[in-house]
């Protein structure tokens, strides 16, 4: 049995000018993960979640260059469309339980099947300026402050489309997270998560004015998919803001540290 961790949203989102890459830099989350098993089958099954269709399994195990046979399970605990990582922490997950290590390969593997991926196989995914459609590694960031986040997922599940590239331009917000503090990475944050908001919608989201009311530095959110957290320093969440959460139609509440 494998394990893979998810994220949650993304710290940044966007294009690096009108005509660049999209690029992300990840919020890694290990709260919610996928976690695979497989027993010896002259069949090919597939059970479990539905982030990992039976046909990507298939494809995964052709592009490994497998039999098609096995009793596969997939456990995962982030919503599909979520924006917190199940299909490719499935599919890593999926490659790992018949023994194929994470590396960049891989994850080329990944996104060739599903058009996108997230940097789920690095060390330090939340160190990398990573262009999600392309599979590459755009620029590598120092360290991030340590940080805390309080959040849970609000609104539609949205898988993404990996044709759409309709997201708002960030190279100024590319630049000044490289050596952030965590004032200026939350504002980074919340600035990217504004613009996405003010783009794409969806209109009503409460996770800022959240963050307001409850001392936060600032927000983020899954650029695709219902993500939302709230920004603290380490150890500053208030137990109190989770029931705000949840009376805001927050599901799965979930706190976790990243950073550092």
């Amino acid at each position: 049995m494998t394990k893979v961790a998810g994220h949650f949203g993304e710290i940044l989102q966007g294009r690096l000018g009108e005509d660049g890459p999209l690029a992300l830099v990840t919020c890694p989350c290990p709260g919610f993960w996928a976690e695979a098993r497989v027993r010896p089958s002259r069949n090919l099954t597939l059970y479990g979640s539905p982030a990992v269709s039976f046909l990507r399994l298939k494809a995964l195990l052709i592009g490994l260059g497998l039999p098609l046979a096995g009793r596969f399970t997939l456990r995962v605990t982030m919503p599909p469309g979520g924006g917190a990582g199940a299909s490719t922490a499935g599919l890593v997950a999926l490659a790992r339980a018949v023994g194929v290590p994470p590396s960049p390969e891989l994850i080329e593997l990944v996104r060739e099947i599903e058009g996108a991926s997230d940097p789920l196989v690095f060390p330090h995914p939340e160190r990398l300026i990573w262009a999600s459609r392309e599979g590459r590694v755009l620029d590598l960031l120092p360290p991030l402050p340590r940080f805390q986040v309080l959040g849970g997922f609000w609104g539609e599940a949205q898988r993404t489309e990996p044709r759409d590239l309709a997201f708002p331009d960030v190279t100024d917000l590319a630049a000044r997270i490289r050596g952030a503090d965590l004032q200026a990475l939350a504002q980074v944050a919340s600035a990217s998560a504004q613009r996405c908001l003010g783009l794409r919608g969806p209109k009503g989201d409460p996770t800022e004015a959240l963050a307001a009311r409850h001392g936060a530095l600032g927000f983020l959110i899954a650029h695709t998919g219902s993500a939302r957290g709230l920004i603290f320093a380490p150890g500053m969440a208030p137990r109190a803001a989770e029931a705000d959460l949840r009376a805001a139609g927050f599901c799965k509440i979930t706190r976790f540290s990243a950073g550092g």
